[in-house]
């Protein structure tokens, strides 16, 4: 065709087409291809657009950035045709000069009408198109897609499938579509054969595995996901053992190396970790330098969690400085930053340490994002924050809204960030929260050759309808008790920081150590209100109507006969609690103290003044594996003239003291005449317990959620306000023996984070106790190891 030259490509890959396409389109315009030489240069008179179908001609033109009126060069008709291939919208693309107008004839990619993932068990549909960027509508792309099935590859080496092997397989479908399906061979787990150190002098190959989280293959291998290779968890290997070894006092540690080596069979991988401990460092010459105006050092005493001469650990310098933040913080001084200027003395191998602290630059919040929370509403997890926008920023006050919000038990992960806003000075508090089921349906089944079969259902929300509320209701009839009751709280009463809330309930217990029925019609409203950052009080009324109902009057102490009958109670009472614990949900150092105190005789006819303290510490280990606490507890009851009545006094046992039934022991009712069968527990107006835990790591992958205990419980329960008694001949006139006798257990326990919450299992052996004590040994309970 006369006049007529033309720039064409249709080559498989893209980016090798678009190349070829310059060339081709370059020799084209400079040799004379055609019967006619083209024009260096000319001036465009037209553009016309053929072979589009679903992309309209003046997207096509608009891509080629060809104008009419514009003098046209072979360099702006090469360019033209690589733009059109860079958009991967098309297969292939001409470019055709007739005399003073151009003709772009293109053909279009197909589209995409749907993606599909076939042989994958291991990783889920819903996993594999967040990984893939190709989406159904799109253009189809060949590179684009092989892009993606590399993409579906890092993701299954992620999870140590490391020969996988992804083949996109395209079908063509009417009107020029296409489905991208991509069959996927997901192979073997490649999992760590063996993990080695080399270098380590001070701490072994066994003491180093269990810092870092890579896990060698095991007879658990196909439960937990530690042990296969993931590059990505090696340096985090790496930065654990640096952790640890500056926390136990070796200032020049360094990791040297991380080799991983395929094994010969190429189904396993081998790492050696090459180290280097260098000597080990004491804590030389520490000092506080405040240097802002009406700061003394005497304002930081107490917060220095070291001394000289102590062993060098990094942890320490880190726990002081969040120390010194907070307090100045507390002091007014929202601004201050501390920094530490640290002088390693190689000759002495000791780390001095001064803490400056400066003014630092002032910064607000400017705005708090919150994200993830599908069912808490906004203004439930906003309230948590002691900051709102406007005010100063303050990390401290951060970090402390995090561990509340984890503390509500409403989220499994909280994640709150600080970055920067729209100008230095200005901060952006960004919360992300991952919901968590907070309901929960607890029923049960009991026979018994007396009662029959009996149930319970206990339905309880934690966060209802998202306000944050609590709603309990439990029904539940068995051999040794009736419960029907229901119990609400607002956190947040009236949008301040006092909750209020209520138990109505009805109980019928069988006392099987104390041979009597009880029941209790109740209404028990409260409130609760801080007093200070770290103390709270609760005040509470009850009125109840308390019944004892012996089971057999000959077989009964006449110490709970005297008791028979209903009584009236209307008391008021308080709780005060002061938590200096670094953590409300898993604390691992500080402290918390509880008193409460009880007073009855505001009408109704019981009268007493009861009180109880408690004084927990903790310490924790070897970066907090091991969490230790030492807990003293004490309780003391004082009644009118006519003495205190049972179901008033205390009792231990059970969850209160491991190793001993529920009131297995203390003052006790006991005939050994043979008069009668009476073996009655009688509680006791005082009590002293001292409680020990500490918890460990058993060297099972973290996400077995499988931890250790060891327990110890010392303690007596004793004091009656009337001790002489008379029974039947020939028992005749007794004394019950009230005094103050020490009992004690050890235990182990295992503690599991199970899928349907956190359980606990003891096993206690009685080491000192007295004949007529119950006990239990095995006890399965929920809780934490906290």
């Amino acid at each position: 065709m006369t006049g007529l030259r033309a720039l064409s490509a249709s080559i498989g890959s893209s980016a090798l087409r678009t190349t070829l396409m310059a060339c081709v389109a370059s020799a084209a315009l400079s040799t004379g291809a055609m019967a006619q030489q083209v024009p260096g240069s000319f001036t465009l008179g037209a553009v016309t657009v053929e072979g589009n179908r679903r992309i309209e001609a003046e997207t096509v033109r608009v891509y080629t950035d060809l104008d009419v009126g514009e003098t046209v060069t072979p360099a702006t008709l090469n360019n033209a045709v690589q733009a059109l291939f860079a958009t991967g919208l098309f297969q292939d693309a001409q470019i055709l000069v007739e005399g003073n107008a151009v003709r772009i004839v293109v053909v279009e990619n197909p589209s995409i009408n749907l993606i599909a993932f076939e042989g994958n068990d291991i990783v889920s549909d819903e996993l594999l198109e967040q990984t893939v960027e190709i989406r159904p509508r799109l253009a189809y792309n060949r590179a684009a897609v092989e892009a993606d099935a590399a993409r579906i590859i890092d993701a299954y080496r992620g999870v140590g499938r490391f020969d996988a092997q992804v083949n996109p397989v395209i079908i063509e479908r009417p009107e020029n579509r296409v489905d991208v399906v991509f069959e996927i061979f997901e192979g073997d787990v490649t999992e760590i054969e063996r993990i080695t150190f080399v270098g380590n002098q001070v701490f072994g190959d066994g003491e180093l595995r269990d810092v870092i989280v890579s896990r060698q293959a095991g007879i658990l291998s196909t439960f937990f996901s530690n042990d296969t290779f993931d590059p990505g968890r090696v340096r985090l290997d790496e930065e654990l053992l640096r952790q640890f070894y500056l926390e136990n006092g070796f200032a020049e540690f360094e990791v040297e190396s991380s080799v991983v080596e395929l094994s010969p069979d190429r189904r396993g991988f081998f790492l050696t970790y090459t180290i280097n401990e260098g000597p080990r460092y004491d804590f030389g010459f520490v000092d506080i330098d405040p240097q802002i105006a009406g700061l003394d050092v005497a304002d930081l005493d107490g917060t220095l969690t070291f001394e000289a001469g102590d062993g060098f650990d990094q942890s320490e310098i880190d726990a002081t400085i969040e120390n010194i933040r907070e307090r100045t913080g507390l002091l007014g001084f929202a601004f201050a930053d501390v920094v530490p200027r640290v002088r390693q003395n190689t000759e002495e191998r000791t780390v001095e340490v001064t803490f400056e602290i400066v003014d630092g630059e002032r910064v607000f919040v400017e705005r708090i994002d919150i994200s993830g929370n599908t069912s808490t509403l906004d203004r439930v997890i906003r309230r948590e924050f002691d900051l709102v926008e406007g005010d100063a920023f303050n990390a401290a006050s951060v970090r402390e809204t995090a561990d509340r919000l984890r503390g509500t038990g409403f989220f499994s992960d909280v994640s709150v960030e600080v970055v920067e806003g729209s100008a230095p000075d200005r901060a952006v508090i960004e919360t992300v929260v991952e919901e968590q089921l907070t309901g929960s349906v607890n029923f049960g089944v009991a026979y018994s050759s007396a009662s029959g079969v009996g149930g319970s259902i206990a339905l309880s929300e934690r966060n209802f309808l998202g306000r944050g509320q609590a709603v309990a209701v439990e029904f539940s009839t068995g051999s040794d008790q009736q419960v029907y009751s229901f119990s609400f709280e607002e956190p947040r009463f009236l949008d301040r920081e006092v909750a209020a809330g209520f138990d109505l309930y009805y109980r019928e217990v069988d006392r099987e150590t104390s041979d009597f029925n009880e029941a209790s019609l109740g209404f028990e409203p409260r409130v609760t209100f801080p007093l200070s950052d770290n103390g709270t009080l609760q005040l509470r009324y009850r009125l109840s109507s308390d019944e004892i109902d012996p089971n057999n009057l000959a077989n009964t102490s006449p110490a709970i006969l005297a008791d028979a009958g209903e009584d009236i109670t209307s008391s008021i009472g308080f709780t005060y609690r002061y938590d200096q614990r670094n953590s409300r949900a898993a604390p691992t150092r500080g402290y918390v103290l509880t008193f409460t105190g009880d007073l009855a005789g505001l009408g109704g006819d019981a009268q007493y003044l009861r009180g109880t303290a408690t004084g927990r510490v903790y310490k924790s280990f070897r970066n907090d594996d091991v969490v230790t606490f030492v807990e003293g507890e004490v309780g003391a009851l004082a009644s009118a003239d006519d003495g205190s009545r049972i179901t008033d006094r205390f009792f231990l046992g059970g969850a209160s003291f491991r190793g001993f039934q529920s009131g297995g022991f203390g003052p006790r009712d006991r005939d050994t005449s043979g008069a009668t069968n009476v073996d009655s527990a009688l509680g006791g107006n005082y009590y002293a317990v001292v409680r020990a835990q500490a918890s460990f790591p058993l060297g099972l992958p973290e996400e077995a959620g499988l931890f250790g205990g060891v327990f110890a419980n010392a303690g007596s329960l004793w004091g009656l306000n009337e001790t002489n008694f008379t029974g039947p001949a020939p028992r005749g006139a007794y004394t019950i023996d009230d005094s103050a006798e020490l009992r004690a257990t050890l235990g182990v326990s295992l503690f599991w984070d199970s899928p349907i919450g956190a359980l606990r299992i003891d096993y206690a052996e009685p080491v000192v106790s007295v004949d007529g004590d119950d006990f239990e040994k095995f006890r399965l309970s929920g809780g934490r190891r906290f």
